[in-house]
Parts: structure tokens; sequence; C-alpha cells
């Protein structure tokens, strides 16, 4: 096997670096994922109701200040544009319509950072097959102009005709590790995206 890689040239050097590049932003974006998962979101959209109800916005923002990930972060800007609001002496209706304008901004931005670096895979993902096909022609290529020179046998041709299909199989391979987790990870986002949704809905509700 690591005689065809090393036979497969530069484009197996080059889907060696999109398979690293497409791990490395797997592993990252599993280990951000499962540090959300470990915030009770339910629990803290509870308390931070709670104390919005009982006008304690300030210990409703040191709760949100020490929870990490997206919910709490976008729950951070409308409490803090709520109190913000409130001491400059606006109405309820100001000061909701002002909560809600600092979460929708906030929220696209929180959005970005749980979909940071989903672009590496989607290049990996449509260019590793093309990266496989292309140093398979070029491989046929070879192989046949190979075949026309003289004291070349049929076996040696074969044998370079397969090394080159074997960039085809490395970019699926390569595609299919980067195509995967994406679609798991976007599936991850869009829950999120919808929480960030609810609670933006929620909030506005408690302080009306």
């Amino acid at each position: 096997m690591l005689n065809h890689l090393v036979d497969g040239g530069i484009m197996m050097v080059i889907l060696v670096i999109f398979s690293i590049f497409s791990l490395a932003v797997v592993i990252d974006r599993f280990r951000a994922f499962r540090q959300y998962r470990k915030v009770d979101n339910r629990a803290l959209r509870a308390q931070v109701m709670r104390l919005v109800r009982e006008d304690d916005v300030d210990e409703a923002i040191l709760l949100c200040h020490e929870t990490p990930g997206p919910i709490s972060s976008v729950l951070l800007s409308g409490l803090l544009a709520y109190r913000k609001s409130r001491m400059g002496g606006s109405d309820t209706a100001a000061t909701a319509i002002a909560a809600k304008e600092a979460m929708d901004d906030f929220s696209v931005h929180a959005i970005s950072a749980v979909e940071k670096r989903f672009g590496v895979l989607t290049t990996v993902g449509n260019a590793a097959p093309l990266v496989g096909m292309l140093g398979t022609v070029v491989g046929m290529i070879a192989s046949f102009a190979a075949l026309s020179a003289d004291g070349v046998s049929n076996e040696e041709v074969a044998a370079g005709i397969s090394i080159a299909l074997v960039t085809t199989a490395g970019g699926l391979v390569v595609a299919l590790f980067a195509v995967i987790p994406y679609n798991w990870f976007v599936s991850l986002s869009d829950a999120v995206d919808l929480e960030i949704e609810e609670i933006k809905a929620q909030f506005v509700d408690a302080i009306v």
C-alpha cells in the first residue's frame, strides 16, 4: 500500500495534504461541539428567564458570562443591551427592541464561530475526487505513451495503469472522510441555530 502511495506521485502528495487539513478540522470541530454539548442550555435558559423576571439582570449577566457556548453568548448580548437600554430610561417596548437587535446581530457571529472552518471540509470534499481523477488521467497518458515505446511489456503498462487508478480511489476516500463529518457538523450547527432562534423569542417574551 505504501508503495502505491509513493508511486501515485504528486497527486497523492496533494491528497495526503488534503487529508491532513481535513482531519485537523474534524478534530477541532468535534472537540468544539463536544464542549457545546456539555452545557445544559435548557437549565441555563430557565435560570436566565427566572432571574430576568425577578429583575436580577446582573446575576443573569454573570451566569451567562461564566457559561461557555454560543447560546450563553447570544443571551449575554441581549442581557447587556437590555440593561443598557433600561439604564438609559427607555420604555419596555424600546428595551425589547434593543435587546432583540443585539441578539440578532450577535447570533450571526455565534453561528459563524460554530461553523468555523466548514469551508475546508467542503473544499476537500469537492476537490479531492477531481485531484484523484487528474492523477489517473496523467498516469494513463504516461502508461499508453510507454506502451508505444520499444521494450515495454504489457505487464508493466498494466502495473502503471493500476497505480494510476490508486489516485482515483485515494481521492474518493479523502472526499468521503471530509463530506461525512461535514454533513454531521452541519446538522449539529442547524440545531444550535434553531436553539438560538428559540432563545431570542423566549427572552423577548420574558422582558415584555
